[in-house]
């Protein structure tokens, strides 16, 4: 602590006081801020930290355990010293009330009864003015932070070094889950963090205060007194605990803002209206660079995706149920722990390339994982995608030719013959697999078939016909018309 600091040992040292120690020398150098009379039970709601709380025992337990856990109480809180006053209504204490102030460190001090409490008030709140000063002063200093924040453009990181160096406080940030809060910004133990944004602010060393959001906290700050500085206290610690919740609101508004722009670029590049430099552009202020990917991912909302995105760049478009994603090919991992989601990826590609193919592998890709139940395929994963044209003009031409009829009949019908279809010959022409895979009776599997080529006008039997059918029928899978 800096040497103007009051200590539980300079009180010792004022003669008027009369002050001896009855336990817990070991911590005679804590600082001390101020002296309060109390006989509660549990003061601890009520204080700040670094308080010597003087009492005539009438709070105090005629128990061994229950006087351990009123003395451990007040050391959790950060008090700095337990004056007791002989006589008086001071119980007998035990043993282990000692003990536990010895392993603690916590000074137990005793106050002659010629002594009255406000006298050891008044010495410690004439002591404490230059530091009540001090405090005032980094006070209206951490107020004008903000002007810091826009006359020099400083970022998060700088401006909270220059917050702990007025403060006399490490200062760390993080979100309730204990992640980073603000980039740049440590995080602190989350054994720290409190149970209820309702517990006392005061923590062994320091304070934790919750950072203010609409809709509840947007996480915690942490302050632990700085080696050899002087701490501005709780009221300091508070400021700057809104400093961070309004650069907390500056940078969620600017995701935002980057959030549409991303989804803007996306949908350009999916309609192939940029071209290759400004869309590179675009991609840098994105930070998306080297290679690049497209994900298709369905069953899975918006904010599930920007929760698990939030800390990777990346590009995001929602088209009725498929949510487009573009960025590393590292994403996919992020995604795949989502609960129930079907993604498909498509294969690296550089920044700025056109988006046709990547589309049509994605949509390929996401298409098998619905239907495997796997969370993520590549393409690529399955080689009859490797046989398939990369124009989608191709591949719709091809859908058309074989199974136009098909798809027309199954929209004007509600029937299910491309499916059943389908789901037969992935089941290597097994019939009775089919069935039961689809739930219906083997021979309303047979009639499907029949109706399917009599629409095709190709015979499932002949291996040419099959091998054209399974084709078109991937074709459609890729271009998102298949389930």
């Amino acid at each position: 602590m800096a040497s103007d600091k009051l200590t539980v040992e300079d009180l010792l040292s004022y003669p008027a006081l009369q002050l001896t120690v009855k336990a817990g020398s070991r911590g005679l150098g804590r600082s001390v801020s101020w002296a309060h009379a109390s006989e509660l039970a549990d003061p601890t709601p009520w204080l700040l930290g670094a308080e010597v709380i003087m009492t005539t025992g009438l709070a105090i337990p005629r128990n061994a355990a229950g006087q351990r856990a009123y003395l451990e109480r007040l050391d959790d809180a950060g008090v700095s010293a337990l004056a007791l006053s002989a006589q008086l209504h001071m119980p007998p204490l035990h043993d282990a009330f000692f003990r536990a102030a010895e392993e603690r460190g916590f000074p137990v001090l005793e106050v002659p009864l010629a002594v009255p409490f406000i006298a050891v008030s008044q010495e410690v709140a004439a002591s404490v003015q230059e530091d009540a000063r001090h405090r005032l002063g980094a006070q209206l200093q951490v107020f004008g932070s903000l002007r810091w924040l826009v006359a020099e453009d400083l970022d998060t990181p700088a401006l909270l070094r220059r917050l702990e160096r007025l403060s006399g406080y490490d200062v760390y940030l993080c979100t309730p889950q204990g992640r980073p809060l603000l980039p740049g910004v440590p995080v602190p133990d989350p054994g720290v963090l409190p149970a209820s944004v309702d517990a006392p602010p005061t923590v062994p060393g320091g304070f934790v205060l919750p950072v203010p959001a609409p809709g509840g906290p947007a996480g915690f700050l942490v302050a632990y007194e700085r080696e050899g500085a002087q701490p501005a206290g709780l009221a300091v610690v508070q400021h700057i605990a809104t400093v961070a919740a309004l650069r907390v609101a500056m940078v969620r508004t600017e995701r935002e803002t980057l959030r549409r722009e991303g989804a803007e670029t996306l949908a350009e590049l999916l309609q192939e209206v940029l071209d290759p430099e400004a869309a590179r552009r675009r991609l840098a202020r994105h930070a998306i660079e080297g290679d690049t990917v497209l994900i298709v991912v369905r069953r899975t909302t918006d904010e599930a995706l920007l929760r698990c995105l939030q800390d990777h760049p990346h590009l995001l478009l929602t088209r009725g149920e498929d949510r487009y994603v573009l960025g590393a090919p590292q994403l996919a991992a992020e995604i795949g722990v989502l609960p129930d989601v079907a993604a498909g990826m498509s294969r690296p590609f550089l920044p700025g390339a056109a988006l046709r193919v990547a589309q049509r592998e994605a949509l390929w890709a996401v298409s098998k994982a619905v239907e495997s139940g796997r969370p993520v395929i590549r393409y690529g994963d399955d080689s009859m995608g490797r046989w398939m044209p990369d124009d989608p003009a191709v591949l719709a031409a091809l859908v058309e030719h074989v199974l136009g009829e098909v798809l027309r009949y199954d929209k004007a019908h509600d029937s299910q013959l491309l499916v059943s279809t389908r789901t037969w010959m992935e089941r290597d022409r097994r019939t009775e697999t089919a069935a039961t895979a689809l739930h219906i009776h083997p021979n309303t599997l047979g009639y499907r078939l029949r109706r399917f080529g009599e629409l095709t006008s190709r015979d499932l039997a002949s291996t040419g016909a099959l091998a054209e059918v399974w084709l078109a029928i991937r074709a459609a899978g890729a271009l998102g018309l298949t389930d």
